[in-house]
């Protein structure tokens, strides 16, 4: 499971604080990173979303040295980079607090398995947040065996 991610944002602790709104947390300074912030959900796995300048680019270390962040000022406000998070807000909800942050909000299927609601927060960064019934149809539709038999039977679609 994934306990926590990051992202980067133009402005690190507005994000934070909207994302621990959407997660039923908090959000705090995150010192490692100069700037930074991390939204903390109180749930069970304790997820988390740690919330960078937009430029912060982390790298390895050196040798024996930990994680090691530069800033570039050259890079692209988008990413590949996305989560998808389950909530216990609804639907509307969701699309309530985005509407307010004037973040682009859609409810989406994926394949006639679940639906997730796309959040792009700063209209750049992709969540995806799944209510509870959202989140059991995904935890019903998606196992490593499930998607074997998808490539089986998809097998031709190369």
């Amino acid at each position: 499971m994934i306990h926590h991610i990051s992202i980067a944002a133009r402005h690190p602790e507005h994000v934070a604080a909207v994302l621990a709104e959407l997660l039923g947390g908090l959000s705090f300074p995150f010192p490692v990173f100069t700037g930074s912030y991390i939204a903390i959900a109180d749930d069970p796995h304790r997820t988390a979303i740690e919330v960078y300048p937009l430029g912060t680019e982390l790298k390895p270390g050196l040798e024996r040295e930990p994680v090691a962040s530069v800033d570039n000022e050259a890079s692209s406000a988008f990413t590949a980079t996305h989560a998808a998070i389950s909530v216990e807000l609804t639907e509307q909800q969701i699309k309530n607090i985005a509407a307010r942050e004037s973040w682009r909000a859609v409810t989406c299927n994926r394949g006639d398995l679940f639906d997730v609601v796309e959040v792009w927060v700063e209209n750049r960064v992709l969540i995806e947040l799944l209510t509870p019934e959202m989140a059991n149809a995904y935890l019903k539709s998606i196992s490593s065996r499930q998607w074997a038999d998808f490539l089986e039977q998809n097998a031709d679609m190369d």
